[in-house]
């Protein structure tokens, strides 16, 4: 999402980092800013405006800045508006110290109060601007010791002080010609020239200059020269990073040097959650904050029911949801294709919520379904990915979900960040109407603080078994997928992810109707795709699974030959199947964030081996803005 592109070097500073920004952009953001230092002066000269590149470079345009080191930041907003004041970079009481920052500062507030105390004034709502002044802090208390220390020593003392995740870039004017940069948690790329040094937060913001980085790891700093680079721990030990050349060209690169966009986004999971999730929720209290949300926390819990619209992915996300709310608050949900919403003269009015889903917020059926409730007196929520998109513009509060730009058709990070969303918006529901309480808002958190970890798991555990799969089924004609309760809609969702970028016919279907009808279409050459997975701690969730493996025992009985999602651990199902692919455990309604990884690579690796356009299947388009 937030960008940094850093430089030191002979070159004029700002065309270098306004391109590698603008480079970018495809990450997304809402405001800009750039710092510039030079020999003899003691202090650095900053620009920054809200809203897209364009703005600061007009601002450059009008006030132009010199220079021979510099860094500059692309700001998506989690702390404080996206204004010019909250923009990147932030200064320390003195000027003479600027910082950009990607991430989030858990303790920030603990810590302003503490340097408030001594002294330290704020200028801006963010909590970027702590570390700039608990590096000027870290100087000060070493100049009272009569030991001052350089930069990158105050920066190790201030980012031990630091709970969260940070990407870090650091100026000082007493310090010419040095960039300081850390990590932990967002990436860190380190590019090396010729009498030249580069900092950025992904590769296409410095290719276009030098093909040789660094990619730093967690724990690590990296002190930026024009003799060089010097990469050490947070304690000053130096380490040692390979410095690889990177081959891809400048699109190959946007792509991360994955083969698609869509298995990079697939990857990207992990990160997208974490940023949905970020600042949105209290480890503490248990308490969930939704910002963006402008009706009054009594109306909200006045709703008597949701009526959800959505399409495609977003509708799949939204029949998930409905199990999280309706579980979660207590709250009848109804989940409508937002194609048909407005056809089916449907009831709502003023204690009816309005909930509105959309990766890109201008789909014209979801927009005309939220005209159709607002029209009846519903207040009406969106979900969105795009900060400032029509959707969002004509709600009543938004949801944004951070997954950051997605390039490939058939969605992925969207979905799960969309699932992400829809269970925060369930937990504050809950909470508002007193279905959960403090001990249970703190153990769902922290099952949801864990998901992630969990996705990164069930990526690296099913990667190679999917693409084996994929072998031997990218022939198939048809697919069927199965699922109960909330995982049929991930069911549904999988046999999308196979239909729109395979082309193989799918379908999902709720595994309780098996003997309904589908049962019919079941021979030797039918692949079936079973979700098993179950909660040990839930009873509900164990019967489930009791049922789920008397419909797979029903398809292997008429030679179906079954793909089964399985809870890691899982003895039972191996005798029953042809094949398992097990995912880490997880309490049930978050278990589709997991779930849906195999589903998604499965669908990838047989339209890969298949040699379909991953990135743009036929007929299909990114966003529908007809209806």
């Amino acid at each position: 999402m937030c960008g940094i592109v850093g430089y030191v070097g002979p070159k004029k500073v700002v065309p270098v980092i306004i391109e590698g920004l603008r480079r970018l952009e495809y990450r997304g953001y809402d405001s800009a800013g750039i710092a510039v230092g030079h020999h003899g002066s003691d202090k650095l000269d900053l620009r920054r405006a809200s809203g897209k590149l364009a703005n600061l470079e007009e601002v450059l345009r009008e006030h132009p800045l010199e220079g021979t080191f510099g860094i500059g930041h692309t700001r998506w907003a989690t702390h404080g508006r996206p204004t010019e004041e909250n923009a990147h970079p932030h200064r320390d009481c003195t000027g003479r110290i600027v910082v950009v920052h990607n991430g989030i500062v858990e303790n920030y507030l603990e810590l302003k109060r503490v340097l408030a105390a001594q002294g330290h004034k704020f200028v801006t709502e963010t909590d970027t601007e702590i570390i700039a002044h608990l590096i000027e802090q870290a100087q000060k208390d070493a100049e009272v010791s009569g030991k001052p220390i350089p930069l990158e020593v105050a920066v190790r003392v201030a980012v031990k002080r630091l709970t969260g995740a940070f990407a870090l870039g650091v100026l000082s004017s007493a310090e010419p010609d040095k960039i300081v940069a850390a990590r932990l948690g967002p990436p860190v790329i380190i590019g090396v020239g010729d009498g030249e040094s580069f900092v950025a937060s992904d590769v296409p913001g410095i290719l276009h200059h030098t093909r040789n980085v660094y990619f730093l790891a967690d724990g690590d700093m990296a002190i930026l020269t024009t003799a060089g680079v010097k990469l050490t721990d947070f304690d000053g030990r130096p380490i040692e990073r390979e410095l690889e050349h990177i081959q891809w060209d400048p699109i190959q690169a946007e792509k991360g040097g994955y083969k698609h966009f869509m298995l990079k986004e697939i990857w990207e999971q992990p990160r997208a959650v974490t940023d949905t999730t970020l600042g949105r929720v209290s480890l503490d209290s248990g308490k969930v904050f939704l910002g963006e949300m402008e009706i009054p926390d009594e109306e909200l819990a006045r709703s008597a029911s949701i009526s959800i619209a959505a399409c495609g992915t977003s509708w799949h996300a939204g029949l998930t949801g409905k199990y999280m709310i309706e579980r979660l608050a207590r709250m009848p949900v109804d989940v409508d294709y937002a194609s048909e919403y407005r056809y089916r003269d449907p009831i709502a009015g003023p204690h009816t919520l309005g909930l509105l889903i959309t990766q890109s917020g201008e789909t014209a059926d979801t927009l005309a379904a939220q005209r159709e409730m607002k029209a009846l007196g519903s207040k009406t929520v969106a979900i969105c990915n795009v900060v400032g998109a029509m959707v969002a513009r004509e709600a009543h509060g938004a949801i944004y979900t951070h997954a950051g730009p997605e390039i490939g058709v058939a969605s992925t990070k969207a979905f799960t960040s969309q699932l992400v969303a829809l269970f925060l918006l369930a937990m504050k529901l809950g909470q508002l109407r007193g279905h959960l309480d403090k001990a249970q808002s703190v153990a769902w958190i922290e099952e949801l603080s864990r998901v992630p970890v969990k996705i990164e798991e069930a990526l690296r555990g099913c990667t190679a078994q999917c693409e084996a799969l994929s072998k031997e089924f990218s022939t198939a004609r048809d697919f069927l997928y199965l699922g109960r309760g909330i995982h049929f809609p991930i069911a549904l969702e999988g046999a999308l992810k196979l239909k729109e970028i395979s082309y193989i016919h799918a379908e999902g279907y709720p595994a309780g109707e098996m003997k309904h009808g589908p049962n019919a279409l079941i021979d030797e050459t039918l692949p079936v795709v079973v979700l098993a997975t179950r909660d040990k701690s839930d009873p509900a969730s164990k019967l489930r699974y009791e049922k789920t493996l008397s419909n797979i025992q029903e398809v292997t009985a008429r030679s179906g030959r079954v793909i089964a999602i399985a809870t890691e651990g899982d003895t039972t199902i191996g005798g029953l199947v042809e094949h398992v692919i097990a995912i880490p455990p997880a309490p049930e309604l978050l278990s589709p964030l997991i779930e849906i990884v195999p589903l998604q690579l499965l669908a990838y690796y047989i339209a890969e081996r298949r040699g379909c356009d991953v990135d743009q299947p036929r007929n299909l388009a990114k966003s529908v803005t007809v209806e």
